[in-house]
């Protein structure tokens, strides 16, 4: 790719600045940068879902024009994006195949035909999922393994892959990492955007650092250290660990007693007499595999499901029952996993965005007091260096600065308990920085904090208390010390220990 360049004129961003991007053949070639360094931007011009203002590309030596992903798959290119692109109500065998769908009789879908070959591409790498469930039907992990499914049936010689570790555990991740390591032993060539520098340590063979807009540096992995990447990144050190001080937990804010969460149709539970207490001033850190009820936790705790069974109490008061919109009266603040579509409104402002949870605080007679309003923005974006028009759509925002709108809006609701739920999911090392620095703050406030998270080193990083859910139970529950393992939580979330631990 040379002399890339793309400017979103509704909002004067220049996303990639003349850039020049080269990947060999069999290698896997890592691109680091923050959130609105261009990254991503870059590869969707590379897979044809944008389009370059100017510059070239160039693909096994001859200059192509990729106008749409069905340009870039006829050429061999595939991609796996951050935010899935996935149709609910079709299987997985059916998203699989989309546009290159076996037939019978020439003219109908062989739905059985589909669910067979998915199947053989699943026991070919290991996949554990069944092709006849339908997406609506899964995990944001399962929904990963989905994409990655279907680039590899399609057989691409070029793999484009955009972030495709957020949600996974560490065995998952190595697994992973040993079929890409096998993909390019027979031929493939893999791009791949993580904001994890010790993933891209561990798997690449060179890296392209991008930071607003341009590309700064191309190093062999094997020459730099994480350090070095994090300072190219954002261009000053990133502290890599926060230390928690230790403070003695107030009173029980939150406690969960036997709370059962059954669907119809499903013998297992998807939560199974869950029990827990979060104290004021204390995180508790909830890890597990997608499809393990962590999800299904999130939703009965912020209200958005009806719990089958068993008791939520907040200040010793049953909240079982209670609406989202009660929930959020009584001092819930929620951020979650799902920053798109359940913790923004894309077809609203920034500021729109910003103001919803206390909206009525800026209306007088009916009409938004507008001078209020835009102070109240100002002061949030400030505070928290959110970068972006607060006039423009939120859409049009990065991921991490998204991110951060719901945070501050959140923090601003002076709430007692919190709930985060993979708050750093396809973050940069800055960003992420910065969550982790306000997750703490609140905690030394008093604020009771439920962290939901797969990701094993930020539930470490973190926590008080470490809990581990296996199929919708608690299977133990840890203090956090430096001497606890991650071995030892990583065996309980995949369920390759059945011994309860509570250890205190």
């Amino acid at each position: 790719m040379n002399g890339i360049t793309r400017l979103y004129a509704e909002n004067d961003v220049l996303a990639n600045n003349n850039v020049d991007f080269e990947v060999l053949e069999n290698e896997i070639h890592a691109v680091v940068g923050e959130n609105g360094a261009g990254k991503t931007t870059l590869m969707k011009i590379l897979y044809g879902l944008e389009r370059a203002d100017s510059g070239n590309i160039v693909f096994k030596g001859k200059e192509v024009s990729i106008h749409s992903p069905l340009d870039a798959g006829r050429l061999g290119i595939g991609m796996v994006h951050q935010h899935f692109c996935l149709i609910p109500e079709f299987t997985i065998a059916e998203n699989v195949v989309l546009g290159i769908e076996p037939l019978k009789r020439k003219f109908f879908f062989d739905s059985e035909r589909a669910v067979k070959n998915v199947r053989e591409v699943n026991e070919q790498y290991g996949f554990q999922i069944d092709p006849a469930l339908r997406v609506s039907q899964l995990t944001v992990g399962q929904m990963q393994l989905v994409e990655i499914i279907k680039i590899l049936y399609r057989k691409a010689d070029l793999l484009i892959f955009d972030e495709p570790t957020s949600v996974l555990t560490e065995q998952q991740i190595n697994r992973l990492f040993s079929t890409l390591r096998k993909l390019i032993k027979i031929g493939k060539t893999i791009i791949i955007i993580t904001h994890k520098l010790n993933e891209v340590k561990e798997i690449s063979d060179r890296v392209t650092v991008m930071r607003k807009g341009r590309v700064v540096a191309v190093k062999k992995t094997a020459e730099i250290d994480e350090r070095e990447l994090s300072r190219l990144m954002v261009g000053k050190r990133v502290i890599f660990q926060f230390e928690r001080d230790p403070m003695p937990p107030g009173g029980v804010v939150i406690e969960l007693k036997d709370v059962t969460l059954r669907e119809k149709g499903q013998e297992r539970p998807l939560l199974d007499k869950v029990n827990m207490q979060i104290h004021s001033g204390e995180i508790v850190g909830v890890a597990g595999v997608g499809g393990n009820g962590l999800g299904e936790l999130e939703d009965v705790i912020s209200g958005l499901r009806e719990v089958s069974g068993g008791v939520i109490l907040h200040n010793a008061e049953d909240i079982t029952r209670l609406s989202s919109l009660s929930l959020r009266e009584r001092g819930l603040a929620y951020v979650p996993q799902d920053r798109l579509f359940r913790g923004s409104s894309l077809q609203s402002t920034v500021s729109e965005n910003m103001i919803i949870s206390n909206h009525h605080l800026f209306l007088k007679g009916g009409v938004f007091k507008k001078k209020e309003v835009q102070a109240f923005t100002d002061e949030l974006t400030q505070h928290f260096s959110i970068d972006g028009d607060t006039k423009a759509l939120i859409a049009t925002l990065s991921g991490g600065n998204i991110q951060k709108v719901i945070l501050a809006r959140e923090l601003a609701t002076r709430s007692d308990f919190f709930v985060f739920s993979e708050p750093s999911w396809g973050l940069d090392v800055a960003c992420s920085e910065f969550i982790y620095s306000k997750i703490l703050e609140i905690r030394k406030q008093g604020v009771a904090v439920l962290l939901i998270s797969s990701n094993l080193d930020e539930i470490q990083g973190l926590a008080d208390t470490i809990v581990v859910m296996y199929r919708g139970r608690v299977v133990c529950s840890f203090p956090n010390t430096r001497d606890l393992s991650r071995e030892l939580i990583g065996e309980y979330m995949l369920g390759l220990r059945d011994d309860y631990q509570k250890i205190s």
